[in-house]
């Protein structure tokens, strides 16, 4: 995926966000089948679905392919890489930086479970090997 210059890929809109969740999930889709995973549940038309495609594919996060009269989508950013980028994002804007505080507004705010905590406990003991 191109990157702007400050290594960072465009920002995807929480609606933009929804549309990659169905081609992350399954593709290549048409707009037709994106719209039927995402219109209903969310009062959008076919219009709204592929202005959305549209966006995505101008920010280098899906590609297109012609099938016959129609176009496939596949999203070229991987999902691990978009999480990534706006784990690190959110990490910058709301914790200067640090990981540490984020884990402990979360811990503060009892918004961890004890299956949570067993997680990143085994995550930190991998990370420290």
């Amino acid at each position: 995926m191109a990157l702007p210059a400050d290594n960072k890929p465009e920002r995807i809109s929480e609606a933009e966000h929804a549309v990659m969740e169905v081609l992350w999930e399954r593709s290549p889709l048409t707009a037709a089948e994106v719209c039927e995973a995402v219109c209903e549940a969310r009062d959008w038309s076919m219009p709204t679905v592929k202005t959305l495609l549209s966006r995505l594919v101008a920010k280098n996060a899906v590609a297109t392919a012609p099938d016959g009269r129609r176009f496939l989508y596949t999203p070229v950013l991987a999902k691990a890489d978009y999480i990534g980028t706006e784990s690190r994002r959110l990490v910058d804007r709301l914790f200067a930086g640090r990981a540490a505080p984020l884990f402990a507004h979360l811990a503060e705010r009892e918004a961890l479970s004890e299956k949570d905590i067993d997680e990143m406990e085994a995550l930190l003991k991998e990370l420290r090997k």
